[in-house]
C-alpha cells in the first residue's frame, strides 16, 4: 500500500432512539455540588498507541469525557459548537472560529494560540490523523478569542473534520516532550486523565473548572477487558458500572432493563487485497462477493442485531437508502479453483471471529482454500494496513473519524488514504471521491457521497455484511450514561451512579 499505518431482540434490551438529541448533551443533568460516587467503565479496547491523541487512542479518551475538539456531532450529524462558540465561512479555504472561555486541565487558558498550537501538531504528526487524511490546513491566532483556519483545498466539511476525536485540543504542556505529545492533565473535557497502567487500566478525576459544567460523577475508573464475557461478568457481578459493547451471545444473561441496544454508524465488512494476492483479481473478489450469505450473519451470528449489509454506509446515516446507486462495473464471476487465501480478523469485537469462521465455511463451499488468522486488534491492524493478509474482517464506524462520510470513503479508499485496507487504487474511485470533496452544497454532496460509494463497491474491494447495534451494559443503579451512535462519548458531566 502506498500510505498505511495511523490507526431475535431478546427480552429485557431497550433500544436506544437513532440520531435523537439525547447523547451528546454536555451538561445533560449536571450537578454543581453534589460529590457523587466514581464510576467504573469496562472498555472493549486497550490502549495500543500510549494514550497518543492522533490514532486510535483518541477515541479511547473522548469516550471517556477527556478530550474535546473546537465542535462536536449534533443528533442529526451536523457540526455543533464544543470549545469554539461559533464559527463563519470567509471563502472557500478560510474559517474563522471564535472560542468560547475555558480552561485547560492544567490551569492555563484555552488562547487562540493554543488551539492554532494544538491543531498545528496535529497537522505534523507522523503517522498523520484519519481525520486530516489528504488534508493540508494551517492555524493562526486572530485577535483575543478567534481562530483562523485556513486549508490549502476547498474543504466543505472542515467544522465536521474538527470535531474528530484526533483534533481534540490540548494545552502547550502536552507537547513539551516533542513527538511525545501527552493527554494527562493537559485537555480540556469533564474528566482528567490522572494515571494510566499500561494497557489494563486508567484513572480519571473529576476537572472542577469544565466549562460545560461540574460533573455529577466524582472520577472513573477504567479497565480495558479485550474479552467480551469477562467484561459482561464484571457488570454483571457489579465490579463495573458500565461495560461496552456487550457480545450478543451475552446478551441475555444481564438483567432486564440493563442491556441498552444502539443503532450505529458502525459497519462491518470483508476487505480484499486488490494489490497482491489471489484478490488481485477482480473476478475472484467477484467470486468472494457471490458466495457469501451477508442475511445468515445478520441472523445467526448477530442474533438479530444487526441489519444485512447494503453498502458502506448503513441505515444509521437515515438519508443514504434512498439516495443508494448500484454499483455498476462489476467483473464477471471467476471460479476459484482451489485458490488459497488468508483470512484475518480480531478478537475485541467477539462477534468477529464467528463472522469470519462462517466466512470461511462459505468461501470454502465456493472453491477456494481459508487459513484463519485471529488476534488482538492491536497485534494485527499493522499487519492488515502493510496489506499482509489476502482478506480482513473489521467493524467501521463511518462515521467516527471526522463525522464527513467523504472523508472515510478518502481515508480507506483512495489510493493515498490513511486506512486503506483493501489496498485500492482506482482512478475512476479517486475521480468520484475527489468529486464528493470538492462540492459544497449539503444535497449535491450526499449525492455524489453514494455515487462514490459505488464505484467503490463496483470493485469489490469490499464485502459490506452488516450495520451493527452495540449493546452497552448500564448497572442498576447509573443514569445518564450516553448511547452514541457515533460511538465518540460514553461518559459525560450527567453520567452517575
Amino acid at each position: 500500500m502506498r500510505s498505511v499505518r495511523h490507526r431475535p431482540l431478546i427480552a429485557g434490551l431497550l433500544v436506544a432512539p437513532l440520531l435523537t438529541g439525547c447523547f451528546a448533551a454536555k451538561n445533560d443533568a449536571a450537578g454543581d455540588t453534589a460529590e457523587g460516587a466514581r464510576l467504573k467503565v469496562a472498555l472493549a479496547f486497550p490502549p495500543s498507541e500510549n494514550f497518543s491523541p492522533y490514532g486510535a487512542d483518541a477515541t479511547l479518551l473522548s469516550r471517556l469525557g477527556v478530550t474535546e475538539g473546537l465542535t462536536e456531532l449534533d443528533a442529526n450529524g451536523t457540526a455543533a459548537p464544543a470549545l469554539a462558540a461559533s464559527w463563519k465561512q470567509e471563502s472557500d479555504r478560510s474559517w474563522l472560529f471564535t472560542l468560547r472561555q475555558a480552561e485547560f486541565q492544567d490551569g492555563a487558558r484555552v488562547t487562540p494560540a493554543a488551539v492554532a498550537s494544538a491543531l498545528t501538531h496535529a497537522g505534523k504528526a507522523k503517522p498523520v490523523t484519519a481525520a486530516l487524511s489528504g488534508v493540508t490546513l494551517t492555524a493562526e491566532p486572530v485577535g483575543k478569542d478567534r481562530v483562523r483556519i485556513t486549508t490549502a483545498d476547498p474543504d466543505p466539511a472542515l467544522p465536521l473534520r474538527l470535531s474528530s476525536p484526533g483534533l481534540a485540543v490540548l494545552s502547550p504542556k502536552a507537547y513539551a516532550k516533542g513527538d511525545k505529545v501527552s493527554p494527562v492533565g493537559t485537555a480540556t473535557g469533564p474528566f482528567e486523565l490522572t494515571k494510566t497502567t499500561g494497557t489494563t487500566a486508567a484513572t480519571l478525576d473529576r476537572f472542577d473548572a469544565y466549562w460545560g459544567g461540574l460533573a455529577q460523577a466524582s472520577g472513573v475508573d477504567a479497565r480495558f477487558i479485550a474479552d467480551g464475557t469477562a467484561r459482561t461478568n464484571a457488570l454483571r457481578t457489579g465490579e463495573m458500572d458500565i461495560a461496552e459493547a456487550v457480545p450478543v451471545s451475552q446478551a441475555a444473561s444481564l438483567d432486564k432493563g440493563h442491556g441498552r441496544e444502539t443503532a450505529t454508524t458502525r459497519t462491518t465488512a470483508l476487505q480484499l487485497n486488490t494489490e497482491k494476492g489471489t484478490f488481485k483479481d477482480p473476478g475472484l473478489r467477484a467470486a468472494a462477493r457471490a458466495a457469501i450469505d451477508t442475511s445468515a450473519l445478520a441472523k445467526d451470528v448477530y442474533e438479530g442485531h444487526a441489519d444485512t449489509g447494503k453498502g458502506i454506509f448503513g441505515p444509521a446515516l437515515n438519508w443514504a437508502e434512498g439516495k443508494r446507486d448500484k454499483p455498476e462495473g462489476r467483473k464477471r464471476a471467476a471460479s476459484p479453483g482451489g485458490k488459497s487465501i488468508t483470512l484475518a480478523t480480531y478478537d475485541n469485537r467477539p462477534e468477529l471471529p464467528e463472522v469470519a469462521q462462517v466466512l470461511k465455511q462459505q468461501l470454502q463451499k465456493a472453491g477456494f482454500e481459508v487459513t484463519l488468522e485471529v488476534r488482538e486488534s492491536s497485534r494485527i491492524e499493522g499487519d492488515a494496513l502493510a496489506g499482509k493478509f489476502d482478506a480482513f474482517v473489521g467493524a467501521r464506524n463511518t462515521m467516527l473519524d471526522t463525522g464527513d462520510p467523504v472523508s472515510v470513503l478518502a481515508s480507506d479508499y483512495a489510493c493515498d488514504g490513511s486506512y486503506n485496507l483493501s489496498q485500492l487504487c482506482d482512478t475512476s474511485v479517486d475521480k468520484a471521491v475527489r468529486k464528493a470533496e470538492n462540492t459544497a452544497e449539503p444535497a449535491k454532496r450526499q449525492d455524489a457521497t453514494m455515487a462514490a460509494e459505488a464505484a467503490i463497491l463496483g470493485t469489490d474491494a469490499v464485502v459490506p455484511l452488516v450495520h451493527q447495534r452495540i449493546i452497552t451494559g448500564v448497572g442498576g443503579s447509573v443514569r445518564g450514561e450516553i448511547l452514541d451512535p457515533y460511538e465518540r462519548t460514553l461518559v459525560g458531566t450527567g453520567t452517575r451512579r
